[in-house]
């Protein structure tokens, strides 16, 4: 058997989310999670959000709730990564999670796309290791609320492009071969968790939406970061912004 078949359908998990994380009373249906840390000092400063619960996906991570428009909802910061990702995700549908909103940034396969950019992913191909215990094997998963998150972006008046993302947990092997056929697929972007986050979110029936900023550029003959690590704080309020936009609409 090959080591992508590991998808188990008739067993059930040793290790069950609910072990770690029980259900919350009162926790928020919907999450935001964003991959910057400090996007979750904006919201506290902008929103006045405090934490209300904690996960242990291999180390306490706290979970903040903010109020938006009269609406709470749960926010958090992601640390990078599918594997983690993934168990952060758990947790939280564990604890009560529906629907949930993810944003964070990625590189683009394209110099005809500039930084900043927000990038709806159609389906992501799966260079990584979660996806495959949470779904059969092959290439791409496709991302069943990129639709409607395409239609709030325009209801938002937000410009933004579709299309396909190659999500690998090994950034420092992106090599320029593999670059050119996930292009070549119709891939715009690189990012690390995607594929990850979806594949959990249809195999325990929940929703996970999300969009991407574009940061660094792979299209040239040397790597161009552009704007990695040089977002502006105006930019980084409008991604978060957006995000809380979404939560009231999903």
């Amino acid at each position: 058997m090959s080591i992508i078949d590991t998808f188990d359908s008739e067993s059930e998990e040793i290790l069950k989310p609910h072990f770690i994380s029980p259900k919350a009373y009162g926790f928020p249906e919907i999450a935001i999670a964003t991959y910057k840390r400090h996007i979750i000092e904006l919201a506290s400063e902008i929103f006045g959000s405090s934490t209300v619960s904690t996960v242990k996906a291999g180390y306490t991570l706290p979970i903040d709730s903010l109020s938006y428009k009269g609406r709470d909802f749960a926010i958090y910061f992601q640390p990078p990564g599918a594997s983690i990702s993934a168990a952060v995700l758990e947790e939280l549908i564990s604890k009560g999670g529906k629907k949930f909103v993810f944003f964070g940034a990625c590189g683009s396969l394209s110099s005809d796309i500039p930084a900043g950019s927000i990038v709806i992913p159609t389906a992501a191909y799966r260079d990584e290791g979660v996806s495959y215990h949470y779904m059969p094997a092959g290439d791409y998963v496709k991302i069943p609320t990129s639709g409607r998150l395409a239609e709030i972006f325009s209801e938002l008046g937000i410009p933004h492009i579709t299309g396909r993302t190659w999500t690998t947990d090994a950034i420092f092997r992106e090599t320029r071969n593999n670059m050119e056929l996930r292009k070549s697929e119709g891939c715009c972007v690189v990012e690390m968790e995607c594929a990850s986050v979806v594949s959990v979110g249809l195999f325990r029936g929940v929703e996970i939406y999300q969009f991407l900023y574009v940061e660094d550029n792979l299209d040239t003959e040397t790597w161009d970061p552009r704007t990695m690590d040089k977002i502006p704080r105006s930019a980084e309020e409008r991604y978060l912004r957006a995000a809380l936009e979404i939560a009231l609409r999903i």
